[in-house]
């Protein structure tokens, strides 16, 4: 079961957390090769050498910003050029960083959009030129969130990428039917990744135990784990997972739409940074003219 004996992957975000789990489930399932891309060049060899040598399996790190076009194209011309084809690509990498409607600037803006979704869609359209010359039956999956549907304030800009990603995996399902090349996403939830422990210590304040605290306040007891996430990776990327194309899939310990009494409301109103930086300003001159 899931096994993708003598195919060929692309992995994004492919030096911590949920892209290495992928590649390495990818690995084990019987993979003849596989590229990894992502930022750290030195995370990004060392991960890739281990799994190698673990498993037996050609994997090869290629260092990519996803927010720059041509290293996107360069990764999957690099896929074509060592393996001669490309059976699967996932688009695991992704950033999250804050920023509400009010206080989210262009540069975040255009940061977040470059990296969760330009990136996929542009490794996407390469991935795809290949399957469709070669008439391979390949297979995409995009890593969503559940934060596509509605998200937390503070993630504004993530919330719409991966709202768009959904899209764009719906759009390019029905595009490709014909050619039988599927495209699926996982709406992942709250998963215990390397990332999510730099986001919780460097911008809620969290300890580094933080995990014990909020496993037990789920109902599974837990946080997501990537290694699970990457076995349903496998199964969409294998045969076994059939004709199935177009679909998004919540993958989370949470039912969209369910609350136990009245409607969830966000924590807080939202504020304008601006805006409190100005009052302060007043203040500080207020006070100036009473000394």
């Amino acid at each position: 079961m899931n096994r993708i004996e003598g195919k060929f992957a692309l992995v994004t975000g492919g030096t911590q957390g949920l892209g290495a789990a992928i590649a390495r489930s990818f690995a084990e399932n019987g993979a003849s090769g596989i590229i990894t891309i992502g930022r750290s060049e030195k995370k990004g060899k060392d991960l890739a050498e281990k799994i190698q040598q673990e498993t037996k399996c050609k994997v090869i790190f290629v260092k990519t910003d996803l927010a720059e076009v041509d290293q996107c194209r360069n990764a999957v011309a690099v896929a074509k050029e060592e393996f001669g084809r490309l059976d699967v690509l996932v688009n695991a990498a992704g950033i999250t960083d804050r920023g509400d409607i009010v206080n989210t600037s262009e540069e975040l803006f255009d940061k977040m959009i470059g990296t969760n979704l330009k990136g996929p869609y542009f490794l996407i359209q390469d991935t795809v030129k290949i399957m469709i010359e070669q008439k391979i039956e390949g297979s995409i999956i995009n890593i969503g969130s559940v934060a596509a549907m509605t998200g937390q304030p503070f993630i504004s800009t993530y919330c719409v990428s991966k709202g768009a990603l959904a899209t764009l995996t719906r759009n390019t399902a029905f595009a490709l039917l014909k050619n039988k090349i599927r495209v699926n996403q996982l709406n992942i939830g709250w998963m215990a990744s390397d990332g999510e422990h730099e986001i919780q210590t460097k911008y809620h304040g969290a300890s580094e135990d933080w995990l014990e605290d909020a496993g037990k306040a789920q109902p599974f007891g837990r946080l997501l784990d990537p290694k699970e996430v990457a076995k349903a990776v496998t199964f969409l990327a294998s045969d076994d997972s059939g004709m199935m194309t177009g679909s998004v899939v919540n993958f989370d310990q949470s039912v969209w739409g369910g609350y136990p009494f009245a409607p969830p409301q966000p924590a807080e109103k939202t504020v304008s940074y601006t805006h409190l930086r100005a009052h302060e300003t007043r203040e500080e001159r207020g006070c100036r003219r009473e000394h």
